[in-house]
């Protein structure tokens, strides 16, 4: 009956869930009155809007999303661990974040940021990702902005400063390269970078310059497992 009601009385609004306390679910609640204006149902408690959609994970808390990303959420269940959302997705927690090219161990404000200042708007034009790579940084050098490229042993040493972030991320992989050849163990995880061929991205890891303080790492102090 209250299902039936929704479904008809077009003066009851989602935000009403607290104040009239029915019997269904707010889910069901926010389900429903999205097929009563939109004339879909979906599974999730979400609310179609013209070229987005609201994502109801409590009365309280609402996430924005671009209506691309419609069919992903409908079909899987947004979850939340601390400050972490994720989904469930082949028995597996996948993080949110990576959908919108935020690596795991990202840091708001520094690593990326939400344009108009609200967490919870996670439609595309309004992530900017500052450091796509690893061990990359944008940083203020020499009075200037730059591209900082570091690398962790027993502490962060400097690899270089850089004029752009592709240049830095190779900067990083070829300072990886050489740990290796010295003997360092440790696991370090390689930049990718999509849009540079083989041969330019030879071309400019042969160029690039690191920090001689790199270069001459003793093995023995620094590489000990």
């Amino acid at each position: 009956l209250e299902a039936c009601n929704l479904l008809h009385e077009t003066t009851i609004h989602i935000m009403d869930f607290e104040k009239m306390q029915p019997k269904l679910s707010f889910d069901k609640w926010v389900c429903l009155i999205n097929l009563r204006d939109n004339g879909i149902y979906l599974h999730n408690p979400i609310y179609i809007r013209p070229k987005m959609f609201y994502y109801y994970y409590s009365p309280i808390e609402v996430y924005k999303f671009d209506v691309e990303d419609l069919f992903f959420y409908s079909s899987h269940k947004l979850m939340k661990r601390g400050s972490h959302l994720f989904v469930s997705e082949y028995g597996m927690q996948t993080n949110i974040a990576s959908r919108y090219g935020i690596k795991n161990n990202a840091v708001c404000g520094k690593d990326y940021e939400f344009i108009n200042g609200d967490p919870t708007d996670y439609r595309y034009s309004n992530i900017r990702i500052k450091n796509q790579y690893h061990g990359v940084s944008y940083v203020s050098y020499r009075g200037k902005m730059q591209y900082r490229c570091r690398i962790h042993l027993r502490g962060y040493f400097i690899v270089g400063y850089y004029d752009s972030a592709e240049t830095a991320a190779i900067a990083y992989n070829k300072a990886i390269d050489l740990l290796k050849a010295k003997g360092c163990k440790k696991s370090y995880t390689i930049n990718r970078l999509d849009g540079i061929g083989p041969a330019e991205y030879a071309d400019r890891y042969h160029q690039i310059k690191i920090s001689g303080k790199i270069m001459k790492l003793d093995p023995a102090d620094y590489f000990k497992e």
